[in-house]
């Protein structure tokens, strides 16, 4: 009766191993167990932490690192670990850019001359240290200025633009049936439109007021009254009647005519003025 029991026991572990997921693959066939001689070399994972773009970039970072003012640098201390950074670049077999060997040879050169004895005459000399520092507050205010920039907001990082494709629209407008009779009445309305538009041209006829008023004076003499209406030409129209009536007016204007009326509505008679008679 054990037999049965272990002959179950293995099905069921062979079972387990069976649905056990590898780990990895390794040309194609399913790795369950780390192999015991697997070797991992010491430079197969390099993690860098840290970025520079450059010499002056790794100079700003230690100092800001140790909180140092850049105004008073303490060569000795940059220019040492300047020199294990570039040793650790080294190790790591990372290619080292001639500034930075550059600056390495500045940094020496600038400790060098702080360890020398500054003659009595010549204590007055500028610090050796000046130039880098000059080289230095730039460097930061442009690399400020970068970080500012870099922060605005950008398409494609922060904005995304919409980019909505218009849906293809299509109208089936049928053609209208014309009639004769609408034809018809829409020629109508292009002639009514038409005749708003249409022009006539005035002629100037030769009509003066004061040739009217040396025809009136001539009619008139001082001692006889004539009527009124006389004066007026039917046959010349509205533009006759027009400049005889101006005529008439300019000479009372003038005083050079006596306008006389016996009763309201009743008939006006003219007569030349005294003091226009000669």
């Amino acid at each position: 009766m054990t037999e049965p029991n272990t002959q179950a026991s293995a099905a069921t572990q062979n079972k387990a191993k069976q649905d056990e997921m590898p780990f990895a693959l390794v040309q194609g066939e399913p790795l369950t167990v780390i192999p015991q001689d697997l070797y991992i070399p010491p430079d197969a994972l390099e993690v860098i932490l840290e970025a520079f773009e450059g010499p002056l970039d790794l100079l700003l970072y230690l100092i800001k690192r140790q909180n140092l003012d850049i105004l008073d640098v303490p060569i000795a201390d940059i220019t040492q670990q300047y020199m294990t950074y570039i040793d650790m670049m080294q190790i790591l077999k990372i290619e080292i850019a001639a500034e930075y060997l550059l600056m390495a040879a500045m940094l020496a050169e600038i400790k060098s001359r702080m360890l020398l004895p500054r003659p009595a005459e010549k204590e007055e000399e500028d610090d050796p240290r000046a130039e880098l520092v000059r080289r230095l507050q730039e460097y930061e205010r442009f690399k400020q200025a970068a970080q500012d920039i870099d922060e605005l907001p950008r398409v494609a990082r922060d904005i995304y633009l919409p980019d909505v494709e218009l849906p293809e629209l299509a109208h089936n407008k049928p053609v209208p049936e014309v009639d004769l009779r609408d034809l018809l009445m829409a020629f109508k309305d292009a002639m009514s439109r038409a005749e708003m538009y249409s022009h006539h041209q005035i002629q100037r006829e030769a009509l003066s007021v004061r040739e009217r008023m040396s025809k009136v004076l001539e009619k008139l003499t001082a001692d006889k009254f004539i009527d009124y209406t006389s004066l007026f030409t039917i046959e010349e129209g509205r533009r006759g009647v027009v400049v005889t009536l101006l005529a008439l007016l300019e000479l009372v204007k003038e005083q050079l005519i006596d306008l006389v009326q016996s009763e309201p509505f009743a008939s006006i008679h003219i007569k030349a003025a005294s003091s226009s008679v000669k």
